[in-house]
């Protein structure tokens, strides 16, 4: 049961991938890393891709709005709408969106993965994600 639901969870995990659902693939592969073995070669870079992607589009988020926060705080021509501020706290809920993912793949290398990696290359490999 549980070596099936793991090739599921990897097979669904690839499936997203090809979708590009980076945040379902995550959630996947969230699975795979917490059932307390490691991870094959494949699964770690699964799982690299995987936070990769989700962190990369939050972070060009981020840009996009702080470039946009900036424009805004140069016409600051807040007569219509308080423009500045809701880029600001639109960048501040996508911040906050950067810090829960970071902390969470964190956790998961330090209470799942690091304790049960068996080869020097495994722990190489979470020490550098």
């Amino acid at each position: 049961k549980m070596a099936a639901d793991r090739l599921t969870n990897v097979y669904q995990a690839k499936l997203a991938e090809q979708a590009e659902r980076y945040d379902d693939m995550v959630d996947y592969m969230k699975k795979v890393a917490n059932m307390g073995a490691d991870l094959s070669v494949e699964e770690r870079n699964l799982l690299s891709v995987a936070y990769k992607n989700v962190i990369g589009a939050r972070r060009a988020s981020w840009r996009v709005l702080s470039s946009i926060e900036i424009k805004e705080s140069e016409r600051a021509n807040d007569v219509e709408i308080p423009k500045v501020s809701l880029v600001k706290a639109y960048k501040g809920r996508v911040e906050k969106e950067l810090d829960g993912v970071c902390d969470e793949i964190l956790k998961i290398i330090k209470d799942a993965l690091l304790p049960n990696a068996e080869s020097a290359e495994s722990k190489v490999f979470y020490y550098k994600m």
